[in-house]
């Protein structure tokens, strides 16, 4: 898998139709098929499942595909939402693929308004406010991003459809971001740096100008002074984020080239010195167990730490004396990442894809 890195550019969400073309011509038939297969048989997996549902009442204990008739599947209702995502982000980039067919098919079943409308209007129930908080509402934006700069007639309806749960997540990001007095520190799905670089790009595509000034308020506010991160702390035992490349990729977007180098010697001093405690974040984490479905999460943190760094070399001055050892991290992580996507395992293959297509098409930068 790993050459197929090597072969492919990296791409941004809205990226024009002759960047696509050339993605378009990188990627075989076979390893878009091969990616889209994981979430085309998961995604209407029902079972086995791990709600997040509050039960409130004898009434509210139903089935997951009753309460999401939508995201029922792929093990979780963040992960079905991603594996979405991800099937829009290879159609997209790849519409000649022969498995696209299948793929509009199977979203074409899924996105339809009629569920969509109770996906979102299950977070009208007040136990369900913080539902997902903020990792599938962050990939539920990154859809709606997705399908609002693919420029197709089936994508269009898609997002239409979308549209009442969209603007669910935001009026609820909006009503919690000023409340959240501190931002969620951690490797896994709470992590507050993650989904704030999701919301953002998702703002600024669809020029929600609130949004956006409310994402970089708070970014600047809670990041800014950042200083010395604890490198030595990373990795924990089931981590799938680095909350230092996080921090980075996010900060990134919400300042200037020249300040957003100054500010990452700030954040982590001496980041291209092997003696420095920062060395570590260049070293990828050691998975000894796929099919433990807490410790495969190190898979998902060398594809993430991987994009993030990616995103962080794309702020950095061309002549930035950290760049070499950043592009060597990006390849050993992706490697060691890319090793565990097809591992026979359903604890990683329910949700590993969509990591590695975020990183191979370049989705956050």
């Amino acid at each position: 898998m790993l050459s197929l890195l090597t072969s492919l550019p990296l791409l941004a969400p809205s990226a024009t139709g002759a960047e696509l073309q050339v993605l378009s011509n990188a990627i075989s038939d076979q390893q878009v098929a091969q990616f889209a297969r994981l979430a085309i048989d998961n995604i209407p997996r029902e079972f086995p499942n791990k709600p997040s549902h509050v039960m409130v009442d004898a009434a509210s204990v139903q089935r997951p595909r009753e309460l999401h008739p939508v995201f029922f599947g792929c093990f979780d209702w963040h992960s079905s939402v991603h594996g979405h995502w991800m099937l829009a982000r290879l159609a997209k980039v790849r519409p000649n693929a022969k498995v696209v067919t299948e793929i509009c098919q199977l979203l074409d079943e899924q996105l339809t308004a009629e569920k969509l409308a109770k996906e979102a209007a299950y977070f009208d129930t007040k136990s369900n406010r913080s539902f997902e908080r903020m990792y599938g509402w962050a990939w539920t934006l990154r859809l709606a991003t997705e399908l609002h700069t693919w420029d197709a007639p089936d994508a269009r309806r898609w997002a239409a459809n979308l549209a009442p749960l969209e603007q669910r997540i935001v009026a609820l990001t909006k009503g919690y971001l000023p409340r959240l007095t501190y931002p969620i520190r951690t490797g896994v799905h709470p992590d507050t740096a993650f989904a704030l670089s999701q919301v953002l790009d998702y703002a600024r595509t669809v020029n929600d100008e609130d949004l956006t000034k409310l994402v970089v308020q708070y970014s600047r506010e809670k990041y800014l002074d950042d200083r010395d991160y604890p490198s030595r702390f990373e990795p924990s035992g089931q981590d799938f984020f680095s909350q230092a490349w996080n921090e980075a990729d996010l900060m990134r977007r919400v300042m200037g080239p020249k300040r957003f180098a100054q500010w990452l010697d700030q954040f982590l001093p001496a980041l291209a010195d092997p003696n420095s405690d920062a060395a570590v974040l260049l070293k990828p984490a050691v998975v000894s167990d796929p099919s433990d479905p807490k410790i495969v999460h190190l898979a998902g943190l060398n594809l993430s730490r991987a994009w993030t760094q990616q995103g962080v070399l794309s702020a950095l001055p061309n002549d930035d004396p950290r760049r070499p050892a950043i592009e060597q991290s990006i390849a050993v992580h992706t490697k060691a990442g890319l090793d565990y996507v097809f591992s026979g395992h359903y604890e990683g293959e329910h949700w590993l894809a969509t990591f590695a297509v975020y990183l191979l098409t370049g989705a956050g930068y």
